[in-house]
């Protein structure tokens, strides 16, 4: 993955081949299928798997300090728009321009990436239900998938304002109660 992930700086993530990454790794191109049957999709969601928890860990420890769900959820969004943003190879696969290919790489993985966010924020999610502060009548995967859907959008489409206020004005009464 560290050779992918060299490779998508080298090369960009539309270019890189299976052989690209195989002579970076220093390996076969057989060797890198072995562990990556499904070939460059695989070892693109992969990549972008690995950073995910790597941002998630950062946002978990962030959730931790919030005062409040709506803060919680404006800062996530943001800090996830600039993560995405502040990743070249991630980023690359939001762009309206990337390969088709490419993007298929993510869109076929999404399931397993609103799994993993589901599972880093589940106890978050849970605890401010149980609190009252987040609605009662939604669940952790159907608001994962909103803030999903609003933070692609935030990054293909960037506000040119300050979107503290976009978020608090429209998502987190989506999401939060209403105090």
């Amino acid at each position: 993955m560290n050779a992918a992930e060299e490779c998508f700086a080298r090369y960009g993530v539309a270019k890189t081949t299976v052989e690209d990454i195989a002579a970076s790794a220093g390996l076969s191109r057989a060797t890198v299928y072995r562990s990556f049957a499904g070939g460059r999709d695989e070892v693109i969601l992969a990549v972008v798997l690995r950073d995910l928890r790597r941002f998630l860990d950062r946002l978990s420890g962030r959730l931790r300090h919030e005062r409040s769900v709506p803060d919680a959820i404006v800062e996530g969004v943001v800090d996830a728009v600039a993560f995405v943003r502040g990743e070249p190879h991630v980023a690359a696969l939001m762009a309206p321009d990337a390969a088709g290919h490419t993007q298929a790489a993510v869109i076929g993985g999404a399931e397993r990436l609103l799994h993993l966010c589901a599972d880093y924020v589940r106890p978050y999610f849970g605890a401010a239900q149980r609190a009252g502060t987040l609605r009662a009548d939604i669940t952790v995967e159907g608001a994962v998938e909103f803030l999903f859907r609003i933070i692609s959008s935030m990054i293909v489409m960037p506000r040119e304002d300050e979107p503290r206020e976009f978020l608090r004005t429209y998502v987190v009464p989506a999401l939060a109660e209403s105090s």
